[in-house]
Formats: C-alpha cells, sequence, structure tokens
C-alpha cells in the first residue's frame, strides 16, 4: 500500500464514490420538472435561471471556507457535515413554498460547494500514487450522479405518483445514504486530517503566487468556462427539447444521455492528459466536441440524440481536465491547494452566470437559438484558455 497514508482499501474508495454520486443529483434533478416548477409558482425564464444558478453561486463562496473546516474538523468529520447539510437541503425543499424551494436550494448549493472541495483533497491525501485512477472514477460519480438525476427523477415520481417537490426529495435519501457510510469514518481520530491543506490554506507565498499567476488564471477560466456550459446545459437542455417539440421525459432522457457520454470522457481524459507533458491537443478535442454538439442542437436539432453526446463527452471530460490541470499545474502541496481553491471559487462564481444567463437571453429573445449560439462563444473561450493553461509549465 505504499503512497497512501494508511491502509483503506476498498471501503474508502466505496466511500468516496458515494460521496460524488451526491454532489449533482440536488442540481441536476431540478431541470426535469423545471416546467412543472415555472407553471406552479408562476416563475418567468430569468427566475427559474435564478434558482438553478444558486447552487453554483454557492459551489464559489463556499470553496474557501472548505479548507477551514478541514483544519479545524479534519476531512472525514467536514466531508460528513457536509453531506448532513445536503440532507437538510433536501427536506426545506418540501417546505409547501416558493421560500422552501430556494432555501433548501441554498443549503444544498452550500453542502456541494464544500464536498468539490473535499474530496479531491482526500483523493490527494490518501491516493497520491493512484491520483489519475482516482480523480477519474471520481468524475465519473460525477457525471453518474448527473445522468441518474437527469433520467430517473421524472420517471421515480411518476410511478410513485410524487409531486415536483416529492421528486426533487427522492434523491435525499442517496444523501442520508451517503452520510450514514461517512459515520464511522468521521467518528474515527483524526491521523493527519489537515495534512491536505497545510497549516493554512496553504503558504502565504503560494497563496500570492497563485493569485497573481497568468497560467493559475488560465486554469482558472478553464474551469470556469467547463463548469458554466455543464450547469447551463443541465439546467435548461430539457426546457429547450420540449420548446422543439419534445415531451418533458424525452428531454430528460436525452439530458441522461448527456450525462452518460459524460462519464466515459471523465474516465478517460485524466488518464491521458496525465500522461502528457503538454494538455492542448485533448483540452482542444474536449472543446471542439461541446461546441460543435451546442452548434448542432441550434441549427440541426433533429438530430439531438447525437449532438448531446458530443456535448456530453466533452463536458465529461472538461471538469476531469480541469481537476487535473490544478494538479500538473502546480510544483507542489501547497502550490496544489492554494490553485484549487482558487480555481474552484472564482472559477463557479463565473459559471454561476451560465443558466441564469441562459434565461435572460430566452425571455429577451423568446427563444432557444441565441442562448446556444452563446455556449458556442463560452466554449471558445474556454478553447482559448486551454491552449495558455495546457503548456509545459509550472505557476510561480
Amino acid at each position: 500500500m505504499s503512497g497512501l497514508r494508511r491502509p483503506l482499501g476498498l471501503a474508502a474508495v466505496v466511500a468516496i464514490v458515494l460521496a460524488a454520486l451526491n454532489l449533482r443529483p440536488a442540481v441536476v434533478a431540478i431541470s426535469p420538472v423545471l416546467g412543472e416548477i415555472r407553471t406552479d409558482l408562476g416563475l418567468s425564464a430569468t427566475a427559474a435561471g435564478v434558482l438553478t444558478t444558486l447552487p453554483v453561486l454557492c459551489f464559489g463562496l463556499l470553496a474557501p471556507l472548505a479548507p477551514v473546516l478541514a483544519r479545524r474538523w479534519g476531512l472525514e468529520r467536514a466531508l460528513f457535515v457536509s453531506l448532513v447539510l445536503l440532507c437538510v437541503g433536501f427536506g426545506l425543499r418540501l417546505v409547501p413554498s416558493t421560500a422552501g424551494l430556494f432555501a433548501g436550494t441554498v443549503v444544498a448549493g452550500c453542502a456541494i460547494g464544500l464536498g468539490n472541495v473535499l474530496l479531491p483533497a482526500l483523493i490527494k491525501r490518501d491516493f497520491a500514487d493512484r491520483i489519475g485512477l482516482m480523480t477519474g472514477l471520481y468524475s465519473m460519480a460525477l457525471s453518474g450522479g448527473a445522468a441518474l438525476a437527469a433520467g430517473l427523477t421524472l420517471p421515480v415520481a411518476s410511478a410513485a405518483g410524487l409531486d415536483w417537490r416529492g421528486a426533487l426529495a427522492t434523491w435525499g435519501v442517496l444523501a442520508v445514504l451517503g452520510a450514514i457510510v461517512w459515520v464511522p469514518r468521521a467518528l474515527r481520530p483524526d491521523p493527519a486530517g489537515t495534512v491536505a491543506f497545510g497549516p493554512g490554506t496553504g503558504p502565504a507565498a503560494a497563496r500570492s503566487v497563485v493569485w497573481r499567476s497568468p497560467l493559475a488564471w488560465a486554469v482558472t477560466v478553464v474551469m470556469g468556462m467547463q463548469s458554466l456550459s455543464f450547469y447551463a446545459v443541465n439546467a435548461w437542455l430539457p426546457e429547450i427539447m420540449v420548446a422543439l417539440g419534445r415531451t418533458p421525459e424525452a428531454g430528460g432522457w436525452l439530458l441522461a444521455l448527456c450525462n452518460l457520454a459524460g462519464i466515459v470522457g471523465s474516465f478517460v481524459t485524466p488518464v491521458l492528459a496525465g500522461r502528457m507533458p503538454r494538455q492542448r491537443g485533448i483540452g482542444l478535442v474536449l472543446v471542439v466536441l461541446v461546441g460543435s454538439g451546442l452548434l448542432g442542437l441550434a441549427v440541426a436539432p433533429g438530430a439531438a440524440a447525437l449532438w448531446v453526446v458530443l456535448v456530453g463527452l466533452g463536458q465529461g471530460g472538461g471538469i476531469s481536465l480541469a481537476l487535473t490541470l490544478m494538479a500538473l499545474r502546480a510544483r507542489d502541496a501547497a502550490h496544489t491547494s492554494e490553485l484549487s481553491g482558487m480555481a474552484q471559487s472564482a472559477g463557479y462564481l463565473l459559471a454561476a452566470t451560465g443558466p441564469l444567463g441562459l434565461g435572460l437571453a430566452h425571455d429577451v429573445t423568446g427563444a432557444w437559438t441565441l442562448p446556444l449560439l452563446l455556449l458556442v462563444a463560452a466554449a471558445a473561450v474556454q478553447g482559448a484558455a486551454v491552449w495558455f493553461a495546457g503548456r509545459d509549465a509550472h505557476v510561480h
């Protein structure tokens, strides 16, 4: 078990994957029932965009807090708290009011924002010699959770006779299961839980360097643009399909197909990228996949199944590449922690403009062509950033 801090084994891998599965359903499950939510609560597309933007905004705002909690409580306890908080968020969504929906979404977003930072840090601490494999499994679980939420939310609700509140709350069962699995880990004495973050969020010199580094900002833009595209597509794809004459169920299944394709991209990408001195080529391939898929949806929506597969492959690979770049572009653990914190905090704040921006563009134009073309433009920005971030260099 060389390279591991202690012999965690299969049980630790299962616990990490289960926690990662919980990091997307609370957000993605909204999309298949968004039309029902808008009708029931009288929300405009812009207001619905705010609903889907809130969790992503929380991701960015909570990212700097995660290292603080990990240093105080240990990684395992902090992650357990985030899963309990996620359960609370699902519960609040059952409150029969608009305020309950929005409050539950904020709480769930805060919980996921913590998990987004804590899980990669745990992987880095305990699987330092298998970082590519574990990053791939982690990314696959992210895409898998999104695919499950996209494809099963409506069918499960229909089979059980649930309204949209009940449909959203069903994913709380997965969060409860995740919290239960992490109870024994949270109760263990913390052996070295803070080591992944160092004695501050990292030395002050490392913190200063990353925020002044053009390379670090390029990695941040890669993270932000791929996340913007992912959350915008996951927020609005079923609605776009309904506007084109598909049923809500068909829209949900197309979103599930998109995320299933993402599982493939998310596993293959870090394995390939970790073996390359430069990641420009693979990064541009991913951008072309996303851009061509989005353009296809805008101009030839009849082949939607093909286009969403391309988008999913590119987006799944995009999150894996962004996480891999955070490790590859840093010289040491201190710089890795600081670069990860910067890229996730600023990157998710940038990504939060995606769902809201698409909703606003739809309200202004009354159609989905311009919003999709705006996402193509975002993919072009991601391509420029990945060209710079993918060179063989380190933040200094």
